[in-house]
């Protein structure tokens, strides 16, 4: 029971974190390109977390140490490229939309290449969560795919996410998260710094507010919705799993719907009800089935 109830903690924590992630990425492109954004976003993940690399250099097994640099580049890396470039076209519900998209490809993924298994009961949760979002989204059940090429971009994301939450959980079980995450956002930061000198920030007038608001917002973005984000997110996976780790995607859309609310917005009784459809999904993929 207390195993349980910290799992859905970490859950509760990481999707009022990545929730929040939308809005900060849209003040952040205001006066910033989708390129700079992204690499201030994982560099700040690498410079907070620096203190902590050394020692996780030396407890991480050698051999481990291609796979936690990968992890970085596939799960956190390229994926705030692909969704700052999304954001340029895409609105915040398709993107959430697109993006819940995770835990069904964590569950192919991980049957095809890592050996997992998934029974009827947490397939029957992952489509009952997608029902409840595709709702959410699209209440008059109507979809709209323009500029598929951006859309295409938040796909390759969701498959990112997913190959990493199931290295992560087959590959890291015995290595700490805060080991991970340090080691992996440090080894990125070179390429960070090499893309802002490529598209010219420090060239930019970053005393000036805008500019400022911006670098503060992207920042934050990679301290709060990436460092830390990240420590809470392998861990969860560890302890509760590689499919209920990527059920976090499904709270994202509810905590934008409460800046939607901050902002003045109107959050209906409908809406409520699909959150209770998706929350009904992630129990049913957490459910340990019964045993005959």
């Amino acid at each position: 029971m207390k195993d349980s109830f910290m799992n859905w903690v970490l859950f509760v924590v990481l999707s009022l974190i990545w929730g929040s992630s939308f809005l900060l990425m849209k003040i952040g492109m205001e006066s910033l390109a989708p390129y700079e954004v992204a690499a201030l976003r994982i560099l700040s993940a690498g410079v907070v977390l620096i203190p902590f690399c050394l020692k996780a250099f030396n407890e991480i097994p050698s051999n481990k140490i291609a796979i936690v640099f990968l992890s970085g580049l596939i799960g956190n890396f390229f994926p705030a490229f692909l969704f700052c470039l999304a954001e340029t076209k895409l609105n915040s519900s398709l993107t959430g939309m697109i993006n819940s998209l995770t835990p069904l490809c964590t569950v192919v993924i991980g049957i095809l290449f890592f050996k997992m298994m998934a029974g009827l009961q947490k397939l029957i949760g992952v489509l009952i969560g997608l029902a409840g979002l595709f709702f959410l989204v699209s209440p008059n059940g109507q979809l709209h795919f323009e500029n598929f090429n951006y859309i295409s971009l938040v796909l390759l994301a969701t498959v990112m996410y997913a190959v990493t939450v199931n290295m992560v959980s087959r590959h890291m079980v015995g290595i700490g998260s805060i080991n991970i995450a340090s080691a992996a956002f440090v080894m990125l930061i070179p390429a960070c710094l090499a893309v802002l000198l490529a598209t010219g920030y420090f060239y930019k007038p970053l005393g000036q507010m805008a500019f400022i608001k911006s670098t503060v917002a992207s920042c934050t973005l990679g301290i709060a919705g990436t460092a830390f984000a990240t420590v809470l997110f392998y861990r969860l996976v560890k302890r509760a799993g590689a499919l209920f780790g990527s059920m976090v995607t499904y709270g994202i859309p509810f905590i934008a719907a409460g800046w939607g609310i901050f902002y003045g917005e109107t959050v209906t009784l409908f809406q409520i009800g699909c959150l209770g459809i998706i929350l009904s999904g992630v129990y049913l993929v957490n459910k340990k089935p019964k045993s005959i």
